[in-house]
C-alpha cells in the first residue's frame, strides 16, 4: 500500500461526501417524504454492505457491545441525516454541508463537557474560525419563498451537526470497547431503514413509494455506501488524524457543484466562508 493511498481514500471520501449533499439539497427542494428517502438509502446501503462483507468473507456475528453501539450510533446517525436533509429545504447547500462537516466542533465541546478534556489555544482558534464561516454564511436572503422558516431550519443543520458529533464520540468509545466494526455498519445500516420508516409513518403520515424517490434513493444509497467504506479504508491505512480532516472539507465539493449546477451564486462571503471552515478544521485536528 503507497503511502499516499490513504490520502486517496479521504479524498474520494469527501468527493462522494460533497455530491451526496447536492443530491439531498436536489431532493429536499420539492416536497417528498424525507423518511422514505431515508429509508431507501438504508435498504440500498445495506445490500451494497451486506455484498462486500459476502465478497470479503466477513461474518455478522455481533457481541452485547457491539449491538448497543450499533444500535446507538445508527439512531444518532440517522437523525442527524434526516435533520440535514428537512434544513437544506430552505438553506443553501453550501451553509447546510460546512455546518454538518463543522461536527468536530460539537465533539470537542462534549468532550470538554463530558469526558473533562481541555480545550487549548488551537482548538478555540478552530472554533472561533468555524463559527466566522458560519456566520459568513448565515445570512439569510434578502427574498425568500418561506419567510419566517430560515432560522429553523439553520438551527436544524445545527441540530445534525451536533447528533452527527456525537455519533462520532460514540463510535470512537465503540472502538475504545473493542466492538465490532463490520457487524456495527451493518447494524447503523438498517438503522436508516427502521428510522426512515418510522419517520414517514409517525411524523410525516405518508409511506408511499415513487420511481423518483427509488432513483434518488439509489443514488443516495451508493453514494454513503462509498462514503462510508471510503474513510474506513482511509483509517484504516493511515491516521485518523491526518484522513478525518481531509474527509470532513466535503462542503468545497458540495458548494463547487452547486455553482457549477447554478443551484446558487459563489460569492465573496461564501469564499471567504469556506476558507474560514478550512481553517477551523485544520487547527482542530492539531494535536
Amino acid at each position: 500500500m503507497s503511502a499516499a493511498s490513504p490520502v486517496v481514500y479521504a479524498v474520494l471520501s469527501l468527493t462522494f461526501a460533497g455530491i451526496n449533499d447536492v443530491v439531498f439539497k436536489r431532493y429536499s427542494a420539492k416536497d417528498r417524504s424525507r423518511g422514505m428517502y431515508v429509508l431507501g438509502i438504508g435498504v440500498v446501503w445495506s445490500l451494497l454492505q451486506a455484498a462486500t462483507f459476502h465478497f470479503r468473507g466477513v461474518s455478522f456475528s455481533p457481541d452485547t457491545a457491539t449491538v448497543c453501539y450499533g444500535i446507538g450510533a445508527g439512531t444518532l446517525l440517522t437523525l442527524s441525516n434526516i435533520l440535514l436533509i428537512e434544513s437544506l429545504t430552505h438553506i443553501d447547500t453550501s451553509l447546510g454541508s460546512t455546518i454538518y462537516r463543522l461536527n468536530t466542533i460539537g465533539a470537542i465541546l462534549m468532550a470538554s463537557l463530558f469526558l473533562d478534556e481541555s480545550i487549548g489555544m488551537l482548538k478555540a482558534a478552530g472554533i472561533a474560525a468555524g463559527l466566522a464561516g458560519v456566520l459568513l454564511l448565515a445570512r439569510k436572503p434578502a427574498v425568500t419563498p418561506h419567510h419566517g422558516a430560515y432560522l429553523p431550519y439553520v438551527g436544524a443543520a445545527v441540530a445534525a451537526s451536533l447528533l452527527r458529533a456525537a455519533y462520532g464520540v460514540l463510535t470512537r468509545s465503540a472502538a475504545l470497547h473493542h466492538a465490532g466494526l463490520d457487524s456495527m455498519l451493518m447494524m447503523i445500516a438498517s438503522c436508516w431503514i427502521v428510522g426512515g420508516g418510522c419517520y414517514a409513518v409517525l411524523r410525516e403520515r405518508r409511506f408511499r413509494v415513487t420511481a423518483k424517490k427509488a432513483v434518488y434513493s439509489a443514488l443516495s444509497g451508493i453514494l454513503v455506501f462509498l462514503i462510508v467504506n471510503s474513510l474506513m479504508l482511509a483509517v484504516m491505512t493511515g491516521e485518523a488524524g491526518t484522513v478525518i480532516p481531509i474527509a470532513n472539507m466535503s462542503f468545497v465539493v458540495a458548494l463547487a457543484l452547486a455553482v457549477v449546477l447554478g443551484m446558487e451564486a459563489l460569492t465573496f462571503r461564501k469564499v471567504c466562508a469556506v476558507l474560514f471552515a478550512c481553517l477551523s478544521i485544520f487547527l482542530l485536528s492539531r494535536t
